[in-house]
């Protein structure tokens, strides 16, 4: 049995937090909780996110957002990240895209490559912040250059489309390759995709079954259409598979 105890002075990495409550999520909250109002900075960050997911402890939305406000201030910058996704979505408080923005920023400033995703979003959709494709792009491949799987596939797709870009398919390829192999299910779809089209069908369908398997309910939907208007059939007879999943997913 592990060891919950934890040390105020001690530093809690992601891997051993996750492990622990991997294995006993109700205890390991109740230690994360101990930790956090111990001044345990990771702790504090993590307090904020298994009350957001509910996980090992009641869900409590406007707590999540307190706690990751705290560890924000202290400047853990994942919780920072986590403001600005709690003011996207409304996640306990009202939903304000423009903040949401102004957190994305201060992460992104400070290399956090999902905060850098985040707030690309925004800018290539206008939402909280004035449209900016462009630098859109540029914050896309610099999520994508620190490793973010899915800014990779999104810069792929720009490089693909040569929309905002000068448009470069061979580098487009190489970043879907990138993403699937870093396990981003839309990254794993577009390589697919690539490689039905160079007509390796065998590994093409190989990263389809790997998208299906970690997919969600609005990208199976897409996908479905996408895979019966395909040319190959053994690529069109995917759509069934996604289109069963989809349904188990949907009655859960």
């Amino acid at each position: 049995m592990a060891d919950f105890r934890l040390r105020r002075e001690e530093t809690l990495d992601g891997e051993r937090l996750r492990a622990m409550l991997d294995e006993s999520p109700a205890r390991a909250a109740q230690a994360i909780l101990i930790a956090a109002r111990e001044d345990v900075l990771d702790a504090q960050a993590l307090l904020g996110q298994i009350l957001l997911d509910g996980q090992g402890i009641a869900q409590d939305r406007p707590l999540a957002l307190r706690w990751f406000d705290i560890a924000a201030r202290r400047g853990h910058v994942m919780a920072r990240n986590m403001l600005g996704r709690c003011h996207e979505h409304g996640w306990g408080c009202e939903a304000d895209a423009s903040m949401a923005a102004r957190h994305y920023q201060v992460a992104a400033e400070a290399g956090l490559d999902w905060a850098m995703y985040n707030l690309a979003n925004l800018l290539a959709t206008g939402r909280g912040v004035t449209p900016s494709p462009a630098q859109a792009v540029a914050l896309y491949r610099r999520a994508a250059e620190l490793g973010h799987a899915k800014s990779m596939n999104l810069l792929g797709r720009y490089l693909e489309e040569g929309v905002h870009c000068p448009q470069d398919r061979p580098w487009a390829r190489e970043w879907y390759r990138r993403s699937a192999e870093g396990g981003d299910f839309r990254g794993q779809f577009s390589f697919a995709a690539l490689l039905a089209e160079e007509g390796r069908t065998d590994e093409a369908l190989e990263w389809l079954r790997k998208a299906l398997a970690a997919g969600n309910v609005n990208f199976l939907r897409v996908s479905i259409e996408s895979l019966q208007s395909a040319n190959n059939p053994r690529i069109c007879a995917m759509a069934q598979a996604y289109r069963q999943r989809l349904s188990q997913l949907v009655a859960m």
